[in-house]
């Protein structure tokens, strides 16, 4: 008995061990193929992504880190962008772009029914950046707000403590980036409770609002803003004075730039005298 046993033991080790050898050739063999599938995955969700790729027929087909691109598109400017964006998955090593450029190609338009994946992630950062300005804002203590965007569109709904406060709502609203319009349904209310600074802001507990929070909220509302070119301006604070310099498109911008980092809760003046244009 003792014998079989001493026998078995072997056999059964040998048996494990070809399982868990089969085991691992079988997921060495199919780790390429699920490899492939998640930089398709990843080349097509960015296409979606992109408002220049959205809506066009465009497939990834990847096999040993070569991306494989067909489709048709409008313009050779976006055929070279859905190169670029392939070539920029890690693991793509080269790209064959079989996508043909057609100008009289029509995008496929959404359902008005049914988002695409992109615009509702467009919208959800419409409503991230639209409530962020709002909540950083030193006018918006009346503001009581709901913030929802469909396809570009804001609507703005609850009430301000004054007309003012609510034209500056349609304001930050209308200058993000990704703005179609605004619909202001903000109604004027004396007394409204404050929602979007309750508790939240660096202020609300009667602490001193730091220099350097005053500067990343500037920088970030010119970010987030459609009508500033945020990267040729560069911000510093100091007790309370921001300092704005570099370079602008126009007379405008430099206004609005002035106007969003005044608007800043901790702001005591803005100077922009080195901001040029």
């Amino acid at each position: 008995m003792k014998k079989a046993q001493m026998k078995l033991l072997p056999a059964s080790i040998i048996a494990l061990s070809l399982t868990a050898l089969s085991a691992g050739v079988l997921a060495q063999s199919s780790s390429p193929e699920i490899s492939a599938a998640r930089q398709e995955a990843q080349i097509e969700t960015t296409f979606e992504l992109s408002p220049y790729l959205r809506g066009h027929n465009i497939d990834a087909n990847v096999m040993a880190g070569k991306a494989t691109l067909t489709g048709i598109v409008d313009e050779d400017i976006t055929r070279d962008l859905a190169q670029q964006i392939a070539l920029g998955v890690s693991g793509i090593e080269s790209v064959d772009n079989q996508i043909e450029v057609k100008e009289d190609v029509v995008r496929a338009t959404p359902d008005a029914n049914q988002r695409s994946f992109g615009t509702v992630v467009d919208d959800a950062s419409i409503t991230a950046a639209v409530k962020s300005k709002l909540l950083w804002s030193r006018y918006t203590d009346g503001l009581k707000t709901e913030v929802s965007t469909e396809n570009g569109v804001v609507t703005l709904r609850g009430t301000a403590d004054s007309a003012e406060a609510r034209e500056l709502a349609d304001m930050l609203a209308e200058n993000t980036n990704g703005v179609v319009s605004v619909k202001n349904e903000l109604t004027v209310q004396r007394g409204s409770t404050t929602a979007a600074s309750e508790g939240t802001t660096a202020d609300s507990a009667g602490q001193a609002i730091s220099d350097t929070w005053i500067t990343t909220k500037v920088k970030s509302t010119f970010t987030m803003s459609s009508n500033v070119h945020s990267r040729d301006i560069s911000v510093t604070t100091t007790d309370g004075v921001v300092e704005l310099s570099g370079m602008v498109r126009s007379a405008a911008e430099h206004e609005l730039a002035i106007l969003l980092a005044t608007n800043v809760r901790g702001v005591n003046r803005v100077d922009a005298d080195d901001l040029s244009h």
